[in-house]
């Protein structure tokens, strides 16, 4: 695909991602020069008439969404067999590469990122589209922490006909809503449905459901309950907990109706996390219950006389069997004898007991039991286990309620009721909210990162109190992190001071460049390579032999110049030097012994005569070239009449 062109003007540059039924790639519009992303239906996919037609009708729809939190679509095509969507391209991060790299997210920013995916869901749903593919990979994050959704790839109209029932189940396993794993009818609870996993991800950092299959965690969806969120990250509040829990149901009735329903309560939790989500419980005078008879103050009494006489009717019978044990048959009234006497005994002894106790409550009392009461003790400020102690002394007991994240020390007490100074009965609970101590989150590891986007992630996160440092760097690139405190992972508090130290690249170091010129070839170069310059050697031929391997000149001298600047130095090489007698000193021949000589010696060169050595003599042939310093031979004869006449004019 790399090269093609597609539509006539998107030129597809490189592949940026891949999905189950496309491939993305980053393309050039030419038209208007700008970037774009280019969605590109797979072969196999592309094949399938009706899977063909469905992709380009829901794009079609897709595109006459507006929201800032949706990728726009900018074109649709086809080109021989390759149908494509052409989006803005989105220069960040997947949600799922933000959450890889935190583990979890903070329940603030979770928050903050859910009403921007709800808002976008919103749109759609008001438009009629379902996405039913929402899932981190599918959600962006741009450099200036805005959210956009994408991948509408498989999103469906609210009256398409393959909403009702399907034999293929579409979407992602570990978001699939139950009834798109069921492939029964889906509405806009699905994407309600989806967003809940997805918030539940970015709270815990794990998924509520996984398996070693697609369709094992499918079943899941379908059959099992997720572990609460605040059980897996106690930080998060239970309203947050609560909402969570409400959006994966796994019945469609008991989710949130509509994004918009969502959002409402998001936005609740986002002013107050204490706020009470999904607490549906009826009064009690509206349900329908099975309850005791209430009976009027004579019926009851007629109840208990009706127990009694049950009761005594029992004791009689079995008075009756002992008797019969102990007396002959024929004392016929001994029985009823009997029973008056057990009625008389029971009696005292129940009269007995009555005043024992009577007395002892009466004792209780005048010590200062039963109803006397204490005044509630001065507690918030103080560790639970102190309050504990204090409480004990005067006979009450502490009941921890709450505990919440608060700038306090852990467990220390933040609240009570009833509040201090207040006067309560003995054995009374005294309620408290203690301190869980600061929410912590992990500090981002931000090796390989580079300061744009280190900076996104730490303001994406709510980390404000950072500074950021420059240094020189011989080993890390310009712009990336040389290290930051505190380390990778360590547990932070949002207002911890963090530092950030990159790199501003090597150090640039001036140096001043001596002459060198005059030194031999060795210590010259050795003085340049000190200053950490980078010296190059030319060499120049030199009839001086005192030049051989002396620094003759350089490229640069007295001037300031970084470290590492190249310099040339020129080093002489010493050559013998070869005269052309005839051309450089003039000798020719018929020239006279005494002019051939003047010149010679002027050249500083010797001289050999063979012939005549008379200053008249002519010079017939002599030695065409010589080293400087050394001897021609000049070969003479006696000059003739003819060659007096032939002689040159001197």
């Amino acid at each position: 695909m790399i090269g093609v062109i597609l539509g006539g003007r998107y030129e597809i540059l490189e592949k940026i991602g891949e999905g189950g039924m496309s491939e993305v790639y980053k393309a050039k519009c030419h038209k208007l020069n700008r970037f774009v992303a280019v969605k590109v239906l797979k072969k196999q996919f592309a094949d399938n008439e009706e899977i063909s037609q469905k992709f380009k009708k829901e794009a079609t729809a897709i595109a006459n969404l507006s929201d800032a939190n949706i990728v726009n679509i900018l074109d649709v095509g086809t080109q021989d067999t390759i149908d494509y969507i052409v989006m803005e391209y989105i220069n960040g991060k997947t949600l799922k590469d933000l959450i890889k790299f935190n583990g979890k997210l903070s329940y603030t920013t979770a928050i903050n990122i859910a009403l921007q995916i709800a808002k976008a869901l919103d749109c759609a749903h008001r438009n009629n589209i379902i996405h039913r593919d929402i899932k981190p990979q599918n959600i962006l994050v741009t450099e200036s922490g805005e959210i956009k959704v994408t991948d509408f790839g498989i999103a469906k109209s609210v009256d398409s006909q393959t909403i009702t029932n399907t034999t293929s189940v579409i979407g992602s396993a570990h978001y699939l809503s139950p009834e798109q794993a069921r492939g029964t009818y889906i509405d806009f609870r699905t994407d309600i449905y989806s967003l809940g996993v997805v918030l539940y991800e970015m709270v815990t950092g794990v998924l509520p459901f996984e398996g070693d299959s697609p369709v094992t965690v499918a079943l899941k969806h379908i059959q099992e309950d997720p572990i609460p969120p605040k059980n897996l990250n106690s930080s998060i509040p239970s309203s947050l907990n609560n909402l969570i829990l409400k959006a994966i149901q796994k019945e469609p009735i008991k989710r949130y109706i509509n994004a918009k329903e969502l959002i409402q309560d998001l936005n609740k939790i986002k002013e107050n996390p204490d706020v009470i989500i999904g607490d549906n419980k009826e009064q009690n005078d509206e349900r329908t219950i099975v309850m005791s008879p209430i009976l009027g103050k004579n019926q009851n009494k007629e109840k208990e006389n009706y127990i009694q006489e049950d009761t005594n009717e029992d004791d009689d019978y079995y008075d009756d069997e002992e008797y019969d044990e102990e007396y002959d048959e024929d004392l016929k009234e001994k029985p009823k004898k009997k029973k008056n006497v057990k009625k008389k005994v029971f009696i005292t002894i129940g009269s007995i007991l009555g005043v024992i106790l009577l007395l002892f409550v009466g004792y209780y009392l005048a010590v200062g039991g039963g109803n006397s009461e204490v005044e509630v003790p001065k507690l918030v400020g103080l560790k639970s286990e102190d309050a504990v102690k204090e409480l004990e002394k005067i006979g009450l007991r502490l009941e921890i309620i709450k505990t919440e994240v608060s700038d306090k020390e852990e467990n220390t007490i933040l609240s009570i009721d009833p509040k201090e100074g207040t006067k309560v009965k003995k054995n009374t609970s005294i309620k408290a909210v203690v301190s869980g101590g600061e929410e912590t989150y992990n500090m981002p590891d931000f090796r390989n990162y580079e300061i744009t986007n280190i900076k996104h992630i730490l303001e994406t996160q709510g980390f404000s109190n950072y500074t950021i440092t420059e240094e020189f760097s011989d080993d890390v690139e310009y712009g990336y992190l040389i290290r930051q405190n505190p380390a990778a992972k360590t547990k932070i508090k949002k207002d911890a001071a963090i530092q950030i130290i990159i790199s501003k690249g090597p150090e640039v170091k001036l140096v001043e460049v001596p002459s060198v010129v005059g030194k031999s070839e060795k210590d010259g170069k050795g003085d340049l390579q000190a200053l950490k310059l980078t010296v190059t050697v030319e060499t120049k031929t030199t009839y001086d032999k005192a030049e051989d391997g002396i620094i003759l000149s350089q490229s640069i001298s007295g001037n300031k110049v970084e470290e590492g600047t190249p310099i040339t130095i020129i080093v002489g090489k010493f050559e013998e030097r070869i005269i052309d007698v005839r051309k450089e000193i003039g000798l020719s021949e018929g020239q006279t012994l005494s002019v051939a000589k003047a010149r010679l010696e002027v050249a500083g060169l010797g001289i050999d005569i063979k012939g005549p050595k008379d200053d008249d003599a002519i010079v017939v042939s002599f030695t065409e070239t010589v080293k400087e310093g050394g001897t021609v031979t000049l070969n003479t004869q006696k000059e003739t009449n003819q060659q007096e006449e032939n002689k040159p004019q001197q």
